[in-house]
């Protein structure tokens, strides 16, 4: 019974051996033909809609985190309350895990109030870089003395009337006013080249392929936008009255309109299928870039040439009387100040910001990007009607069909 029992044990720890080598082999046999037998994902296949790119993307994705990233002269910034802490863990846990993760920029907050420690402690642990709180002087944040109390109100209580959106905010207002003129003035900003502006509440929707602040840079670039669309007329109806007199005023001392993006500001005609949805009452065919994703050179907001624009609108008191936004003025601002070549749109990254999103239309660089997002989402406005992206390929800098080799980046 005994001898039995042993050679039975002995049979069966040779065939366990035996399976045990076979699957060695087995498993030594797969991985070596692993990169023909499984669905890669960065196939040798011509890049996908709205590209006509026929080279690999040639890109391997690599473990990022042992490598070093030199860092530009900037850094990321954010206007936000308080009240809005979850808002912003959430935009800023999205950002560094798609982008800042490998580069720890400095994070900057900015309020009109004193942040307190709860929002201090939570976006401190949050962020991979240093963070930096500053107060908004309230000369930069408060309606100036020179607006008339009486005509401001009544102005607010006909927009909010008119369901005008924010029609009735005066925080708002204040809001649009200092990000149109005043944020680039904060002294904590004062060492830096550039700026990455976040909001609460967005989402980046992908990896982000390079660092967006080192091709500002190396290309030459000013201001850099994701998505752009019309603006509400009935928010700045007499903005484009303003600028017409700010060009007339300047004509000496700015680009001529052919050398700006002046076309871009003023097109509607047909671009492919679509008229502008909206039909305007001025020259000004309401197209901005939405500002809430902006990266900026912020030596060019300091100009004497963008401040004298901005001093010109302000002067109108539109910011108050009506509801202008830093969104048409920015816009409007750079595409007049700003040679088409040198401002950027960033086509590979991925974002949201309700009600609208941005998706890489390419397949392969949604899975090169590990993007979270597909290009027919209801949200994503790239191409519809509603979108200025069309008119700006027409009008700006055009649109680009070839993916950007990693290493010039």
């Amino acid at each position: 019974m005994i001898y039995i029992f042993g050679k039975e044990l002995f049979l069966i720890r040779k065939y366990q051996k035996i399976d045990s080598t076979y699957t060695a082999l087995s498993q030594r046999v797969k991985e070596q033909y692993d990169t023909s037998r499984r669905r890669n994902y960065f196939p040798k296949v011509k890049l996908s809609r709205n590209s006509y790119d026929d080279y690999t993307l040639n890109y391997t994705r690599q473990n990022d985190s042992d490598s070093f990233h030199l860092r530009e002269n900037a850094t990321i910034l954010m206007l936000v309350r308080n009240s809005e802490l979850e808002g912003a863990l959430d935009s800023m846990r999205s950002l560094e895990d798609r982008f800042n993760n490998k580069y720890h920029y400095d994070w900057t907050f900015l309020n009109d109030v004193p942040f307190d420690q709860d929002f201090i402690e939570a976006t401190t642990s949050m962020a991979s870089g240093k963070t930096q709180y500053a107060l908004i002087p309230p000369e930069d944040w408060n309606r100036p003395q020179w607006i008339n109390d009486t005509l401001f109100e009544e102005r607010l209580r006909v927009m909010e009337d008119e369901g005008v959106l924010y029609g009735g905010s005066k925080s708002y207002r204040n809001m649009c006013r200092f990000n149109s003129g005043f944020f680039f003035r904060q002294s904590i900003l004062d060492n830096y080249d550039y700026y990455f502006r976040v909001e609460p509440n967005v989402k980046y929707y992908c990896d982000f392929p390079y660092d967006p602040f080192r091709v500002m840079r190396l290309k030459g670039k000013k201001y850099g936008f994701v998505i752009s669309l019309y603006e509400y007329e009935e928010t700045i109806p007499t903005l484009w009255d303003a600028v017409e007199e700010y060009l007339v005023a300047s004509e000496e001392t700015i680009l001529r309109k052919e050398d700006s993006a002046y076309a871009f500001l003023t097109d509607s005609g047909l671009v492919g299928k679509h008229y502008p949805v909206v039909e305007a009452n001025s020259d000004y065919n309401l197209c901005h870039f939405w500002s809430n994703f902006e990266i900026g050179d912020l030596n060019f907001f300091r100009s004497d040439e963008y401040k004298h624009f901005f001093e010109t609108l302000d002067a109108k008191g539109g910011f108050y009387y009506e509801r202008w936004g830093d969104a048409p003025v920015h816009s409007i601002g750079v595409s007049l100040l700003l040679r088409p070549d040198e401002i950027i749109h960033f086509d590979e990254l991925g974002y949201f910001h309700s009600p609208f999103g941005t998706c890489p239309a390419s397949y392969a660089v949604r899975l090169d990007q590990r993007c979270r997002c597909k290009s027919d989402d209801e949200s994503v406005i790239d191409i519809t009607p509603h979108s200025c992206l069309m008119r700006w390929w027409k009008n700006g800098s055009g649109k680009y069909f070839l993916k950007e080799e990693q290493d010039e980046i």
